[in-house]
């Protein structure tokens, strides 16, 4: 026997489910959407990514080549003194030779609030790096826990960067840039990672120079993000050593070697510090405030630092060029002190 279809029921049935399934998502609104943890995790990640990139963009010279440099609220904020630490570190491509226009490429990343308004309110290229669950906006005392635990924090962010696709400059703020250092560093695309040294014995290729991670310029590609993957992953099982001496470790087991890396030391005599001076004003280019503890101890010889700098420079235009001028650093006093 055949049965008509009645139109009439079939809207009938199709209101009485609707109707069920909207009494249902009224009880329980985790019904219409997904949870809202993921959603919001999904979400505040795709933002920061985003944000990332648009920062790295914007302060990227032509060739995916940036300056980055990281601060909390201890460097942006005077402590003894007026001056802070940015503010030496910025006054220093001001004063250096060649070195305004690098500012364009300075990326300043913030890890607290305090350090990012700062940032916006001198007109630098900034980006504020989210560390839930970790205080970091004061001093982090040399190789107290968290001192460690930010300098971990710093290697993560810099996988990401390289994970994206840009070479850079890593510098720390207590590094004053006197000269442009892409005028010293290699050009060598060869050259994978060119690190700065405490010490530096002579021959740029040989791992017994003593690193320094406050300033180097690694070059993106597989063998470096592998190089900053195997170094970040020792983190747990590298209890009470900074991510310098992780680093370190990893040389001197051959890491380097296996992973097909060509790296170059950098040779004081350029890029020197505290632990070893230039012997040259004519050919420094950066002077790192390493071999010191404390904040205030790096803001008092860095002071220092730039009045050798400027007095330098104002005698060199006195001078002919094959007159011999002698210069010699002040002795950075409070640095040896903050160890006392």
């Amino acid at each position: 026997m055949d049965y008509k279809k009645d139109p009439v029921g079939t809207l009938a049935i199709l209101f009485l489910f609707m109707a069920g399934v909207l009494f249902l998502c009224t009880r329980n609104p985790t019904l219409l959407k997904p949870p809202s943890s993921f959603q919001c995790q999904r979400a505040n990640t795709t933002a920061a990514m985003d944000e990332l990139e648009a920062a790295l963009d914007k302060a990227s010279m032509p060739n995916r080549t940036v300056i980055i440099a990281i601060v909390n609220r201890a460097y942006v904020e005077g402590g003894d003194s007026v001056t802070t630490m940015l503010d030496l570190f910025l006054e220093s491509f001001w004063v250096g030779n060649a070195t305004r226009p690098l500012l364009n490429h300075l990326l300043v990343v913030a890890v607290d609030q305090t350090a990012y308004d700062r940032c916006k309110f001198r007109g630098l290229h900034c980006y504020r790096l989210e560390t839930d669950g970790v205080d970091f906006t004061g001093e982090k005392v040399y190789m107290s826990q968290d001192f460690i635990e930010m300098m971990w924090r710093r290697t993560l962010f810099l996988l990401d960067v390289l994970k994206r696709g840009y070479s850079f400059i890593f510098t720390d703020t207590d590094v004053m840039w006197l000269r442009n250092p892409f005028k010293i560093l290699s050009r060598d695309a060869s050259e994978d990672l060119q690190l700065s040294t405490d010490q530096f014995y002579g021959n740029p290729r040989a791992e017994n120079n003593l690193i320094n991670t406050g300033f180097y310029f690694v070059r993106s590609n597989n063998r470096t993000i592998s190089l900053f993957q195997t170094w970040y992953a020792m983190k747990n099982n590298s209890t009470g050593m900074k991510e310098q001496d992780v680093l370190i470790s990893l040389m001197r087991k051959g890491v380097f070697g296996q992973l097909g890396l060509r790296v170059r030391f950098l040779d004081t005599l350029y890029f020197s510090g505290f632990c070893q001076d230039s012997r040259d004003f004519r050919a420094v280019t950066t002077v790192h405030a390493n071999c010191c503890r404390s904040i205030n101890a790096k803001v008092a010889d860095l002071t220092a630092v730039l009045r050798d700098w400027k007095r330098f420079k104002h005698e060199e235009t006195k001078i002919t060029f094959n007159e011999t001028i002698t210069f010699a650093w002040s002795k950075h006093k409070a640095c040896l002190d903050s160890w006392k």
